[in-house]
């Protein structure tokens, strides 16, 4: 367990209400020991979740932050208890993803501070702490190296094959990524959870869809990636994707029949 784990499950075991500063990194609420909500500044926001969604504006949320906070939120309607757990969740479980490993901070505890969500929903430490160890797990196994979490995403120009199936997900991260966001970033300017971005940026690179970044360490990533020449064309950051057999030799028949009637 990390530190923060280990300050977390103390918290836990004393029942603390209040709020866990994590320097600039983010802010943990608990009541009675249990998390009710986590802020990271690597993540979007509930409020950014909801407006991305069509289900009210980042304005009216503030707005209803400062005055009436959750109670009023769902009492005016724009968003039901429902769509506001599941918006809810998603940070939560991201922020854990992204706090839990931070370190070389002091987290400095505030007590009796609450969360303007308040205590409607409760998550335990023990079950975080699980849930992150789990995805890490499932990244590594889409994709070994975590340099893709952290780099700008550089989709390849040209198809390494013939054609690609891309999930609702991943087309949303060709399309706006510019070769200067990172998953985080994208994740903040979609209006999605970020660990789905992650999903989809590693599994992008399992089928070498994205162009092998230029890394200052170049010999860490060897294991994980092919070797790159800045100077050269993009290559494809993972296995190569080929076309369909079939695909090809019709193409190649019509090739040589063009080829006859010219």
């Amino acid at each position: 367990m990390s530190k923060l784990d280990t300050l977390l499950a103390g918290l836990a075991r004393e029942r603390s209400t209040g709020a866990l500063q994590v320097g600039r990194s983010g802010t943990i609420f608990l009541a009675d020991g249990r998390v009710t909500y986590m802020e990271c500044a690597q993540t979007p926001s509930v409020e950014r979740l909801l407006a991305a969604r069509g289900l009210t504006t980042e304005t009216a949320l503030r707005r209803l932050r400062a005055d009436g906070g959750c109670e009023r939120l769902l009492a005016e309607g724009p968003v039901t208890p429902g769509e506001l757990q599941y918006a809810v969740l998603g940070g939560v479980l991201d922020a854990a993803f992204f706090l839990l490993p931070v370190s070389g901070t002091r987290p400095k505890f505030r007590p009796g501070e609450r969360h303007w969500l308040g205590g409607q929903w409760f998550f335990d430490v023990p079950g975080l702490v699980r849930e992150c160890a789990r995805r890490r797990a499932q990244l590594a196994r889409i994709w070994p190296s975590a340099d893709v979490d952290t780099l700008p995403v550089r989709p390849l120009a040209r198809l390494p094959g013939h054609g690609v199936t891309l999930s609702r997900v991943q087309w949303e991260v060709v399309v706006r990524a510019d070769h200067k966001a990172t998953p985080p970033e994208l994740a903040k300017q979609i209006g999605r959870p970020a660990y789905p971005v992650l999903v989809a940026v590693r599994r992008l690179a399992a089928s070498g869809l994205l162009a092998a970044p230029d890394l200052p360490n170049r010999r860490a990533a060897t294991a994980a990636r092919p070797p790159h020449d800045p100077g050269a064309a993009a290559q494809p950051l993972g296995p190569p994707v080929t076309g369909d057999p079939t695909d090809l030799a019709l193409l190649m028949r019509l090739k040589k029949a063009l080829e006859e009637l010219s």
